[in-house]
């Protein structure tokens, strides 16, 4: 009877293994593409786990999947005449739920706010930028020979936000840049491009988010100031990116960046590869951003770089990682080389104040009464020498300003100096 029994669970374990491989070669090779595309473009999205797609494909059927499966980016260049940058008032009335997100702020900051996102799927959190010309990019201490944890480079920036940036090729002990980055007008040495579409991704010196495919020489020319390198485009001057299949990068963490014509900022991170967040497709992360009325908009790195730090508000003495970095084989976060940042030491007082306040290029001037107050982005350190007493004090940070304040025959003069490390250039 025993025996009888022992075969009776033997053959039934056989049987359920046999429906596993049928289910699974149904799945990989059956007349139904969606799983086959989804396996194939997620595969190949990664650095490292590539082969999967071949243990079960050949060569030319892995082809053929991402022929079928890829981004038609739009190959207009990005018109930044048609981004006005303009004080954000929150009228009360907004004409959708991605409206009110967006303009309606947090309670004593006109800075930024923190929006939770979600979808099919996936969750995230997007980062709602008011003042475009307070996101910097900031290398970090390893810039060039390895990284640091996004964490780590907001604590040591004094960071209010901070998000990965550009891409990182990883081996063990060693997290490399690729693609050119561009930091105060000044290209940087690259690492090796990853040649999957897009172009250059940052903003110029009178902070509108620019797109483009042309070289990093020829972008400084053009008015780019601190920028990386990856992709693809998402959304160019108000259209949207055709998508073949899936687009070709399967389901993942997304980490994006977008601007909408009044000059508001957007910044997601979507968690992937999570029993609460599988991830986001490249295609719905395109929709997302129209939803919110992005203009312009690209991808970065995502996967486990994928990485979101934030203080609440500009008040708060300290900050957290909002997102759950996750890559295949590790939990956690990973080492990176840069990243964007709005840094509290960058904040001034004057630009809480926007009814007196005006904006060209990198200037912002501010009148109280009989007392102005300017504020611009330099590329190098002056002495100013006047009649009157004048007093200069130098420091070393990431962005380089000088500020002015006359006041009857006083005048005072502070400035800083640009980058916190160097690193070599190229043309």
């Amino acid at each position: 009877m025993k025996k009888k029994q022992k075969k009776s669970k033997f053959s039934i374990a056989l049987i359920v293994i046999d429906i596993f491989v049928l289910v699974c070669f149904f799945v990989a090779y059956g007349p139904f593409s969606f799983f086959r595309d989804f396996l194939v473009t997620t595969a190949m999205t990664t650095m490292t786990h590539k082969y999967f797609a071949y243990v079960l494909y050949s060569e030319s059927m892995v082809e053929e999947i991402l022929d079928n499966n890829k981004v038609i980016e739009i190959e207009d260049p990005t018109d930044t005449s048609k981004i006005n940058i303009q004080p954000i008032v929150d009228t009360g009335t907004y004409e959708s739920i991605y409206e009110e997100q967006v303009l309606k702020k947090d309670e004593g900051n006109d800075l930024y706010k923190v929006v939770n996102i979600s979808g099919d799927g996936w969750k995230g959190k997007m980062i709602v930028v008011y003042d475009p010309s307070k996101i910097e990019l900031v290398f970090s201490k390893k810039y060039g020979k390895g990284g640091e944890y996004l964490s780590t480079m907001a604590k040591n920036n004094d960071a209010l936000v901070a998000m990965n940036a550009s891409g990182v090729n990883s081996k063990p002990g060693q997290n490399y840049v690729t693609g050119h980055t561009i930091l105060d007008g000044k290209v940087y040495k690259t690492g090796r491009n990853i040649n999957k579409g897009g172009g250059l991704i940052g903003f110029t010196k009178d902070n509108v988010l620019m797109l483009t495919k042309k070289s990093a020489s020829e972008a400084v020319k053009d008015g780019m100031d601190r920028a990386v390198e990856f992709g693809p485009f998402l959304v160019v001057n108000g259209k949207m990116s055709n998508f073949k299949g899936n687009g070709g990068w399967g389901v993942a963490n997304r980490t994006a960046i977008g601007q909408r014509q009044d000059g508001i900022v957007l910044m997601m991170v979507i968690d992937g590869r999570t029993s609460s967040s599988i991830g986001i497709s490249m295609k719905d992360l395109a929709e997302l951003f129209v939803k919110y009325k992005a203009y312009n908009a690209a991808n970065l790195d995502g996967g486990g770089s994928s990485a979101l730090y934030a203080k609440k508000n500009p008040t708060d003495k300290t900050g957290k990682l909002l997102n759950t970095p996750k890559g295949y084989n590790y939990s956690g976060e990973r080492f990176l080389p840069n990243a964007w940042m709005i840094r509290s030491t960058a904040l001034d007082s004057s630009n809480n104040s926007s009814d007196n306040t005006t904006k060209t290029g990198n200037t912002t001037t501010t009148t109280t009464g009989k007392t102005t107050t300017s504020t611009t982005k330099a590329t190098t350190t002056k002495k100013t020498t006047t009649k009157t007493t004048t007093k200069t004090t130098t420091k070393t940070t990431t962005k380089k300003t000088t500020s002015t304040t006359t006041k009857a025959a006083t005048t005072t003069t502070t400035t800083k100096a640009t980058t916190t490390q160097k690193a070599s250039t190229e043309e």
